[in-house]
């Protein structure tokens, strides 16, 4: 553990201002001389145009965006189960994530039709699409509760 090192160029050493001349970085610091941006607490807020009205106030603020609320999944299809499960296989969050098709990351899992599937599968996820559940009950396959259509 202890030889463990950030490689070459990751780091950078902090610039020191205000050292002095000889510093290359001392008398104004690096801030010029005179004017707001010069002074002790000064300068202007983020978004300040100069008395302009500021963008963030001119552009129109309209309708309505559920991003907040929006549900996130990891998306999987039918094809790439018919490639990495046999016959009679059950698919559930667990197996998917030991044949490395989804990510263990507690995100909730969708599956899409994009794919053949002829092989019958038991299907357990938290939600699917309508050719995908057609395609797994077409190929003889089950889907249990859990398997919400979104």
């Amino acid at each position: 553990m202890a030889e463990l090192r950030p490689p070459k160029g990751a780091t950078k050493k902090k610039r020191i201002i205000g050292r002095g001349q000889g510093s290359n970085r001392g008398g104004t610091s690096g801030k010029g001389s005179k004017g707001q941006n010069a002074r002790a607490g000064g300068g202007v807020r983020p978004g300040f145009e100069g008395g302009q009205m500021p963008l963030f106030r001119r552009i129109a603020r309209r309708g309505f965006s559920n991003y907040r609320s929006k549900k996130h999944f990891q998306i999987i299809n039918v094809g790439a189960l018919a490639d990495r499960f046999s016959d009679g296989d059950s698919v559930t969050t667990e197996t998917l994530v030991a044949k490395r098709l989804v990510k263990g990351n507690g995100m909730p899992i969708k599956l899409l039709g994009n794919g053949e599937l002829d092989k019958k599968l038991n299907v357990t996820v938290d939600a699917l699409s309508e050719s995908a559940r057609a395609k797994i009950e077409a190929a003889g396959g089950t889907i249990q509760s859990g398997g919400s259509t979104e």
